[in-house]
């Protein structure tokens, strides 16, 4: 069912990041290699600049005869200028090789984590289908799979270890800046403070709601854009075209909107993150004049703690700038979390020994025995599809199911494959309730032809050898046989190698639908439930796959349910089906 997409954030930000973080454990090592190299990389920037001040204040030592002049470390007195340029050389060759090492190892984290977050976030996809994905919007999901992953790599690549250097840079030129004066200290602790975390931590609050809503429009644009597409023949039928391109641009003004919010958001925490490092390079400045004043400081201190505090900025400022994005990276990373921490509908049963029922016992030499519905008891939320409803399969037999649509024909084939669990009552198949029967082997006890057939953008034989990979052509043709699909395939140019397209757009309803019950047929499951087989076939091919089931059923138990009577003929009994009822 259709759930309301949920635009708000329902953690902290902090909970985002922590929970966001949890998933870099098998990676720590490179982590922390790539904290100490970026660390290192920044305390070599900022003292290039620091040795430039030195040398000046070196010369001014040397070059001004007859005046004492106040000096702070002694080190400068006695080192030539050109051992402080060779440092200053050395120090810009360091600089470079370990920012392009931290760089490589946070890239190769974030790719990595990518790769790691898909693989999670497509089984928990597949544990939530089908009960939790019917109906559920395609476009948005896709957002997450696609873009919402993409945005994680600024989190893990440009986030988690900017933070750990911008602290440890900062707490390193704190104590560089407090050796000549506690008071410069404290200066270079709240400017930090300021511009790494009050900054960002008050455009992170005022911006959260607005990257959250972001996210959940592009997501729902995609939606529309997808829907647009696959209903292009019924809105150029209907004359739709002018009232989809006016909402399609509504929806896009929207989004430019929110992200003009964001821009908005952005260019004033760059204007107050300017404002305070100037103020606190000026600042500095002017404490340690006054300082030097009160002859509690000399010139070198003077040059170096202003010199410091102006280039020290690097790493806070980088965490500064996180905040811009980081709204929609945290609305993102809540998307993603929300939906592996979604809980399924149905669990499935795992193929270890403990869950080995007895119908797995049974399949290895024993014929299998039908199904069976006990008073089942079924509802979509509050709407009660099958209420009290028992209904016998018998094995080896035809069993078709009559009704008019919206009577719980395709229900309780649901049931039957547990795409659904019950509320009452239990669903049994060969002897056993099906909640206690390993997901994958109840899959291999039934063939599912559904209403309507979904084609993958790959050949025709690979289409209906996905219920079986690897089967050879040979089987692969006989099924296609059976469902009367074969001489139509080799009229085609390719054969069975034939491409059908996108959703299989390039066959006819009948045709999709016949490679659909290829496929069960080439399942050769001992159980064959088929909703609506025959719906877009006409008589001829009716009867030839009604012809071929009736000549496998000896061998299996089968399930039709239609609304027409011609495909009732060929079922041994016959239910007729009315609100949950059966007759």
């Amino acid at each position: 069912m259709s759930e309301k997409t949920n635009t708000t954030k329902r953690r902290s930000a902090v909970r985002i990041m922590g929970s966001l973080i949890g998933l870099v454990k098998p990676l720590l090592h490179i982590m922390l290699a790539a904290i100490i190299l970026g660390t290192l990389g920044y305390l070599c920037a900022i003292f290039l600049t620091i040795l430039a001040g030195q040398v000046i204040v070196h010369g001014l030592l040397t070059g001004i005869a007859g005046r004492s002049v106040a000096v702070d470390n002694m080190w400068l007195v006695f080192t030539p200028e050109k051992t402080i340029l060779t440092v200053m050389i050395v120090i810009a060759v360091l600089r470079g090789i370990l920012h392009y090492a931290e760089q490589y190892c946070n890239h190769f984290i974030a790719f990595k984590l990518l790769a790691i977050i898909r693989h999670k976030v497509f089984a928990a996809l597949r544990k939530l289908c089908p009960a939790k994905l019917e109906g559920r919007d395609k476009g948005n999901l896709i957002s997450i799979i696609t873009t919402d992953i993409e945005l994680l790599e600024v989190f893990y690549a440009h986030t988690i270890s900017p933070i750990a250097i911008a602290t440890l840079t900062s707490i390193i030129m704190v104590i560089f800046i407090g050796r000549y004066h506690w008071l410069a200290g404290l200066l270079a602790l709240a400017a930090y403070l300021t511009v790494g975390i009050a900054i960002p931590m008050w455009n992170g609050k005022r911006g959260s709601q607005k990257g959250m809503e972001f996210r959940t429009e592009f997501g729902e644009l995609n939606s529309f854009v997808l829907d647009s597409l696959r209903g292009l023949d019924e809105t150029i039928q209907y004359g739709q075209g002018e009232k989809r391109k006016e909402q399609m641009s509504r929806r896009s003004k929207d989004l430019a909107g929110l992200q003009e919010d964001l821009s908005r958001m952005e260019g004033s925490q760059r204007s107050f993150t300017n404002m305070v490092i100037l103020l606190a390079s000026f600042g500095m400045l002017a404490l340690t004049i006054w300082l030097y004043a009160k002859d509690e400081m000399g010139v070198e201190g003077i040059l170096t703690c202003t010199i410091a505090m102006m280039g020290s900025f690097g790493p806070v400022v980088a965490l500064s700038s996180l905040s811009n994005n980081l709204n929609q990276t945290l609305a993102s990373g809540e998307r993603v979390l929300s939906l592996l921490e979604e809980a399924p509908l149905v669990e499935e049963i795992p193929d270890d020994v403990e869950s080995m029922g007895a119908s797995e016992a049974k399949s290895r030499g024993n014929e299998f025995t039908g199904a069976e519905a006990e008073n089942i008891t079924f509802a979509y939320q509050d709407e009660t599809i099958l209420e009290n409803y028992s209904l016998k399969l018998q094995p080896g037999k035809i069993t078709g199911i009559h009704g008019v649509s919206g009577s719980g024909k395709s229900t309780l084939l649901k049931l039957l494959m547990r795409f659904w669990d019950v509320q009452k009552g239990c669903v049994l198949v060969d002897g056993e309730d099906v909640r206690k029967i390993p997901t994958s082997h109840l899959r291999d006890m039934e063939s599912y032809v559904t209403q309507e057939t979904h084609l993958f953008h790959d050949s025709i034989a690979n289409n209906i050898a996905i219920v079986k990979p690897g089967a050879a052509r040979e089987e692969i043709m006989e099924a296609a046989k059976k469902a009367s699909i074969h001489d139509f395939i080799m009229t085609l140019p390719k054969c069975y190698d034939t491409e059908v397209g996108e959703l299989g757009d390039t066959l006819s309803g009948g045709e999709k639908q016949r490679i659909g019950i290829a496929r069960a047929f080439l399942h050769d499951a001992p159980m064959i439930l088929m909703d609506e087989p025959t719906s877009n076939l006409d008589s001829l091919n009716e009867g030839i796959i009604l012809k071929s089931l009736k000549e496998s059923a000896e061998k299996k138990t089968i399930v039709l349910v239609s609304h027409r009577v011609s495909t009732m003929n060929v079922a041994d009994v016959v239910y007729e089906m009315e609100n949950g009822r059966i007759s």
